[in-house]
């Protein structure tokens, strides 16, 4: 059996979602693991706390993943469990709608192209930008290019702000997208859907 079938068989089988696995020079093989998520509905709307990924949850992993592995005959040096962290990877369709209304970091295969450029560089391939759904049904980054305000810098009332900015893509144009890794010290009902400058 391959290594991601093996893997993706334990971590379902556990009851966890399967993020990514990642070969590393040196043999290191990691693998990240998340909590499954359930699409809310009106029935069930989303939890009122939200739930992570512990220790004791890599831990039940790692000790079945290192028994099947080795039944397999799979060959590595070190085993890393993890969880997907605060710059998790989006890569199926199914994240996008479980992030939609997060701020991501997405890095295009090519760049955007002088035709679709607008006010935006041609060349540019990374954006940073609340994700949403199009309205041809795809999805979309929204942007601001207006740089974040320094704590204590006085912002002028006649100031202009820079205007929002969206670019649709579909995922089969994406080398990379992620959630965000944006910290906020004064706790997690911070406001949302915010677009960041």
């Amino acid at each position: 059996m391959a290594l991601q079938q093996v893997v993706e068989q334990i971590v379902t089988g556990l009851g966890y979602d399967l993020v990514e696995i990642e070969r590393s020079p040196g043999g290191l093989l990691r693998v990240t693991i998340d909590l499954p998520w359930v699409q809310p509905t009106v029935d069930a709307p989303v939890p009122a706390t939200e739930q992570f990924i512990t220790v004791e949850d890599c831990e039940k992993v790692t000790r079945q993943l290192q028994f099947a592995l080795e039944v397999d005959g799979v060959e590595y040096k070190r085993l890393e469990v993890s969880s997907p962290g605060i710059d998790r990877p989006l890569r199926h369709e199914q994240d996008f709608v479980r992030f939609e209304g997060s701020v991501i970091d997405l890095t295009l295969k090519a760049p955007i192209g002088a035709a679709a450029a607008g006010q935006v560089s041609a060349t540019r391939k990374k954006f940073r930008g609340l994700l949403s759904r199009a309205e041809s049904g795809g999805w979309q980054i929204v942007w601001s290019d207006e740089p974040a305000v320094k704590p204590g810098q006085k912002v002028s009332k006649k100031r202009v702000p820079a205007p929002l900015q969206a670019l649709g893509f579909t995922l089969d144009e994406l080398r990379d997208a992620r959630l965000a890794p944006i910290v906020d010290f004064k706790g997690r009902g911070a406001k949302t859907g915010q677009v960041p400058g």
